[in-house]
């Protein structure tokens, strides 16, 4: 589905009639795909990278390297080869647009570092809110020169060497900084000890991050007070396979739970890599059933949800999935230590606030959580904010319970552009015409 072909917003969500059962298979995660090519980008040779994520995120991580001088190939649908090697690495003769793919300029923030000449990196303008000053202030102590005047893109690396060394980097912001110069940090003059100011956040991606340089080749160790990344100067080119995304599982998950429904998503199961997997924990707590096997999930809805109180700082990207099914569950909702997801897309605290109370919610809130009383649902269209999350989060609230609307269904691009078309087969499979 190109993104000029979604259904026109507001998209009005009918409620499913009867509960759906359905294998439901979710794309490549978007955190997987632009780690894998960031490593298959500094690899010597050619990785052939499978289960790829084709979305606005990813295609802007792939328009990036690309002009930064490496050729990346398409196979098929979901398979991309990378032709890589530090020294493929060149200055582009223009600015590299990222639109506002946060993984993207913070990925390639890092790697430009390692490019004779000067890299600028900007957005549109929501990523010219997004701050980026905490991974500037790292690189620079690794000897590299960026300007930056607002502390959000659009910023200049003057690049050509990371320096080796020790750096201090504060973690409650976003742990893509620490991902960034992790991958960039095999490369450095000398070993690079990463020193964590604070509690790190999200971090399972940083996890994810370490497992994943070492499938191609390099080492980052855990210290006692963060990471020490050795300078190995090389990665290896690999087969490498990409797991269905987590974060975007949460929805079809969702669905089963508020529906009383049976959803299965193959490829994603008990030996994942991602930590937003454990939102099917999440989903166990309000009551429904979780069926793990090493190479799929499965979760089935049933009764009465309830209401829980749960600290998300690790999965902070699936809180508003949990967010739009509070209003479902028997008992209050309490989500906390989540103050790092108003710097994402948007302000996506008070954005959910927002959205919660214009369909008849009770919510409090503070600067790190919120509280959800459930109330009589009231008709409403949503507001998107431009963000991904906020769609298909309320989408399942509204294939629930009569009244939602979203306003714009084309953002679900930036990571899950056939999401409407997979949520509509449950409609078919629950024994309605599709609705859109």
């Amino acid at each position: 589905m190109t993104r000029d072909r979604y259904p026109a917003g507001p998209l009005v969500i009918p409620p499913l009639g009867r509960s759906p059962s359905l294998i439901w298979p979710v794309p490549g995660s978007k955190s997987i795909t632009n780690r894998a090519f960031i490593l298959a980008a500094l690899a010597d040779g050619t990785s052939t990278l499978t289960g790829v994520l084709e979305s606005d995120d990813t295609r802007h991580m792939r328009a990036g390297l690309t002009a930064l001088g490496i050729a990346c190939e398409t196979v098929d649908a979901t398979s991309v080869t990378v032709h890589g090697g530090r020294e493929r690495l060149r200055a582009p003769s223009t600015p590299i647009f990222v639109g506002n793919s946060g993984t993207t300029v913070r990925f390639l923030a890092a790697i430009a570092c390692l490019v004779p000449g000067d890299v600028t990196l900007a957005g549109d303008a929501a990523m010219a809110r997004r701050p980026i000053q905490d991974l500037v202030d790292g690189l620079r102590q690794l000897g590299v020169a960026i300007d930056c005047p607002t502390g959000c893109p659009p910023l200049t690396i003057h690049g050509g060497a990371l320096s080796g060394g020790r750096v201090r980097m504060r973690g409650d912001r976003s742990s893509q900084y620490f991902s960034a110069l992790l991958m960039a940090a095999a490369f450095a003059d000398a070993d690079v000890d990463v020193a964590i100011e604070g509690t790190l956040v999200s971090r399972p991606y940083v996890d994810i991050t370490r497992r994943m340089i070492a499938d191609f080749g390099g080492r980052v160790e855990d210290t006692a007070n963060g990471f020490l990344a050795h300078a190995s100067h090389r990665y290896h080119a690999r087969a490498y396979a990409i797991e269905p995304d987590a974060s975007s599982a949460s929805y079809p998950f969702a669905l089963a739970a508020a529906t009383g429904g049976r959803v299965r998503i193959p490829g994603l199961g008990s030996t994942a890599l991602q930590g937003d997997y454990a939102f099917v924990d999440v989903l166990a707590a309000m009551g429904a059933t979780v069926e793990r096997a090493a190479d799929s999930t499965t979760v089935v809805g049933g009764g009465v949800l309830t209401g829980i109180d749960v600290d998300m700082h690790h999965i902070s990207d699936t809180v508003m999935t949990l967010a739009a099914l509070a209003p479902l569950a028997a008992g209050p909702t309490s989500i906390r230590n989540v103050a790092n997801i108003r710097l994402k897309e948007t302000d996506r605290l008070a954005a959910t606030v927002a959205e919660l109370e214009r369909l008849g919610q009770s919510v409090t809130h503070g600067q790190d959580w919120m509280r959800i009383e459930p109330r009589p649902l009231q008709a409403a269209v949503v507001r998107s904010y431009n963000d991904h999350r906020m769609a298909m989060s309320f989408a399942v609230l509204g294939a629930a319970r009569a009244g939602v609307s979203i306003e714009d269904p084309a953002c679900v691009a930036k990571t899950y552009p056939e999401f409407w078309n997979d949520l509509a087969r449950a409609y078919e499979t629950a024994g309605q015409p599709r609705p859109w």
